[in-house]
């Protein structure tokens, strides 16, 4: 202590400086709950997405029977293909060889298939490691959703222009119905999952975030 300076002229100084800390403290612990709040609502967002996916699958594949159009003159899709009968007046449906000789192959119908059913397989296993890895903070498990998720997308990508370049020329644009909306947005849905997955900020949490699980 300086020459002249009363002691007592130095203690509120000191004094003030406790609770200007304890006040600092006190706000960062205020505004560290907000990162983890928002990686929250983003996993739950994903997990949201990924069962809007699913449900899309379902819907075109396994409700709607793989049809991508179906009209009363017209009906095509990975397992049926009926076009008008002009003699008859109904739908005719073709199977192999005839669907060969109207010029769609065999093994390209069955990659289409594969593509299309294979995204469905894929995308049912996405959702539970990534709720395990965001559970228990294990990357490996989140690299592997993130895995399934790029199956799917490419599975489905691939399975649905294989359908679409063997039989554009009976099907037209104005002619796919809702299923074919449905594995559309499906396919950019995917593509949008698999984008916040991999960008996605996820970093190990603590033990107790096993309690939230």
């Amino acid at each position: 202590m300086g020459p002249g300076v009363p002691y007592y002229t130095r203690l509120p100084m000191h004094a003030e400086e406790v609770p200007r800390r304890q006040r600092s403290t006190g706000q960062e612990k205020m505004a560290l709950p907000r990162p983890r709040r928002g990686n929250q609502l983003l996993f739950l967002g994903i997990m949201l997405v990924t069962v809007v996916v699913i449900s899309l699958l379902f819907y075109t594949l396994l409700w709607k029977a793989g049809n991508l159009t179906d009209l009363p003159n017209l009906r095509i899709g990975f397992y049926n293909f009926c076009l008008w009968n002009e003699g008859t007046g109904s739908l005719q449906c073709h199977q192999f060889p005839e669907l060969e000789a109207l010029g769609v192959p065999r093994a390209g119908l069955a990659l289409a298939r594969l593509g299309a059913y294979g995204a469905l397989v894929f995308s049912l296993f996405v959702p539970l490691p990534l709720f395990l890895a965001w559970c228990n903070g294990n990357d490996g498990e989140w690299q592997l959703a993130v895995g399934f998720l790029a199956m799917a997308s490419v599975l489905l990508a691939s399975g649905l222009g294989l359908f679409l370049t063997y039989t554009w020329k009976w099907v037209r644009l104005s002619l796919l119905g809702p299923g074919f909306l449905a594995l559309g947005a499906a396919q950019a849905l995917l593509v949008l999952l698999l984008m916040a997955t991999v960008v996605f900020p996820r970093r190990a949490e603590d033990k107790s975030k096993l309690d939230s699980c």
